[in-house]
Order: C-alpha cells, then sequence, then structure tokens
C-alpha cells in the first residue's frame, strides 16, 4: 500500500514526499532509496519531529492506524489514515475528538470516494437519472495465499476481510444511503480466528437496501449496481477504484462512462487533502471524519453478530 501510495504522491504537482518512517531503520532506508524519498527514520517519532513534514500519511498494520494517529495529532501533524481508520469505534472517536481538538486536518484514506467515476455515480445519483435508489448489490471474494502470518489473518494486526475489502462496501452504502437503520450479519470465522466469509444487510432510513458480501473462500471481481424506480447503474469492478460505470434508465439507450485511473487512482485523495489544507479545512466533506466514525460503529455491529472480536475490543 505505502509503495502504491507514493507512486500516486510523486504525480501529484503540488505534493513532495519529503520523509519516511519505519519500525525498523533498515527497511525506511530501502524504501527511502526505491523511491527516492530525501530522508528517512528508523522511528516514527522522529519523522514527526521533523519540521519539513506538513501532512502524515498512515499505511502501518491496521492494528497500530489509531496510536500513530494519535501520536501525529499530539505532534501537531495533519493526518491523512488508511483504512481501516481504526480497529473499532472507540479508537476511532478518540481520534477525532482530538483532531478536533488540536484544530488539525484529519481524513481516512477512503481512495474510492475521490476517483473519477465514484464523482460520477455521484452527480448521476444528484440528478436521480434512475429515480430513487432502493437498493445496493455489491460485494467481491479473493483468496490470498492462507498464511497465518499474513496480516489478513492474523488477529494480532487487525486482520478479517471486513477491515480490509469490506468496508469498501459498508462505506459505498454510507455514501448512498447515509447510516443504517439496522444491521444484519452472518458468516464465518477462519482457523485464525478472524472473519473470512460474510454477508451483510443493511436498512436506511427510508427502506433503502444494501446486500454486501465478501469473502476468502471464492473468487468473484468487486462490483456494485444500485437499482433504482427508472433504472440501475453498475459500477465497474474493482469497486475500490472503478475505472467506469454504465447507466441503464429506462426506455433509453444504455450509456458508458469510462473514467481511467492513472498512478493507479491513489492521487485523488492526495488531491483533496491539499486542497482542504490550502483551503484551512480540517475533515473533507468528501469524506467526513462524522460518517467515519458512523462507519466504524457499523462494523462493530457486524463484528459483534459475526462473534469476531480483536484484543483491542476487550
Amino acid at each position: 500500500m505505502a509503495g502504491s501510495f507514493i507512486r500516486a504522491l510523486q504525480a501529484v504537482e503540488d505534493a513532495t514526499p519529503v520523509a519516511v518512517a519505519s519500525r525498523s531503520e533498515p527497511r525506511a532506508l530501502a524504501f527511502s532509496e526505491k523511491f527516492g524519498i530525501p530522508q528517512y527514520y528508523g522511528s516514527y517519532r522522529q519523522l514527526l519531529a521533523d519540521a519539513s513534514v506538513d501532512v502524515v500519511y498512515i499505511a502501518t498494520p491496521h492494528s497500530t492506524h489509531s496510536e500513530i494517529c494519535i501520536a501525529c495529532l499530539e505532534m501537531g501533524k495533519p493526518v491523512l489514515c488508511e483504512k481501516p481508520f481504526a480497529i473499532n469505534a472507540s479508537q476511532a472517536r478518540a481520534v477525532i475528538e482530538l483532531a478536533r481538538k488540536k484544530e488539525l486536518f484529519l481524513m481516512e484514506a477512503m481512495w474510492t470516494r475521490f476517483v473519477p467515476a465514484v464523482e460520477k455515480l455521484r452527480e448521476l445519483l444528484q440528478q436521480q437519472r434512475i429515480g430513487n435508489v432502493q437498493i445496493m448489490l455489491a460485494g467481491g471474494a479473493y483468496m490470498p495465499d492462507p498464511d497465518p502470518e499474513y496480516y489478513l489473518f492474523n488477529k494480532a494486526l487487525g486482520g478479517g476481510i471486513l477491515l480490509d475489502a469490506g468496508v469498501y462496501l459498508v462505506s459505498m452504502a454510507s455514501m448512498v444511503f447515509g447510516r443504517p437503520g439496522q444491521v444484519l450479519a452472518t458468516g464465518e470465522l477462519g482457523d485464525t480466528g478472524v472473519d473470512e466469509h460474510e454477508a451483510i444487510l443493511l436498512s436506511h432510513q427510508h427502506g433503502e437496501i444494501a446486500s454486501l458480501y465478501v469473502s476468502h473462500r471464492a473468487k468473484s471481481a468487486p462490483d456494485l449496481t444500485l437499482l433504482g424506480n427508472k433504472g440501475k447503474i453498475y459500477l465497474h469492478p474493482p469497486v475500490f477504484c472503478p475505472a467506469g460505470l454504465t447507466l441503464c434508465v429506462d426506455g433509453q439507450p444504455e450509456e458508458v462512462f469510462d473514467f481511467p485511473a492513472p498512478a493507479g487512482g491513489y492521487h485523488y485523495q492526495v488531491r483533496e487533502v491539499n486542497r482542504c489544507l490550502r483551503e484551512g479545512r480540517k475533515e473533507s466533506s468528501l469524506m467526513p471524519l462524522d460518517e467515519t466514525l458512523a462507519i466504524m460503529e457499523t462494523m462493530d455491529e457486524i463484528r459483534r453478530q459475526l462473534g469476531m472480536r480483536y484484543a483491542a475490543d476487550l
């Protein structure tokens, strides 16, 4: 993730990578040499003391997000934190409250919100091209190597498919429908104790339904379909960085919109961070902190129903 992000960062006109930090100085050195970053540090505290750093991007294991976010904010650094924003809502709330107390910018790195295809999706929904949207159907499945030490299967690192992949679907449902009024979830935990396979049903304020699935036990390209009373919109896979969408309005020819995402699509969120910082904003209107917290609360409830708990929940 850090490598993909830095390649995108280097493609942004008004952003410059100035330092990288790791828990291991040799790893930080190797990363800095690979990507031409001027400074490297063997601890996060050293990086946070660097006056040349204007904003910090966090791409550490899930289980360390809130701790490092808090360290950044305590040192006066604005933060872009990779999803999942935290392990649970309690951690997320603590980070958000600190950012607001310190009056510092903070944003969840939900890059999907900022790619052109999703911008187009919001435009079509605003125009009510498919009428009143009633149903979201979304999901994806992939099968990584079942190494128990790999972060996806390692409970101590915040493993599990919900926080890694399901978060995209819950976030999209939140973007379209708002906070769910009811959450129903079923699924299975694997041998390492993390969730590997689940289906989620969310019901929303005006009767809208989001039917979602994620799995490490099958294979399917992650996509998303919205159904309205006048047609449907199909967001092309992969749902986390779609390069296009198809609009089907009753009685009209199908329309296909193509939006190639250069640099992997990560640079759009960097531009949003820079825009907010230039304008003195403390959060993004496209990924507001209250919504990030609500998404974490929804995922807490999903995990509760699945019987999936981390040490941070205890």
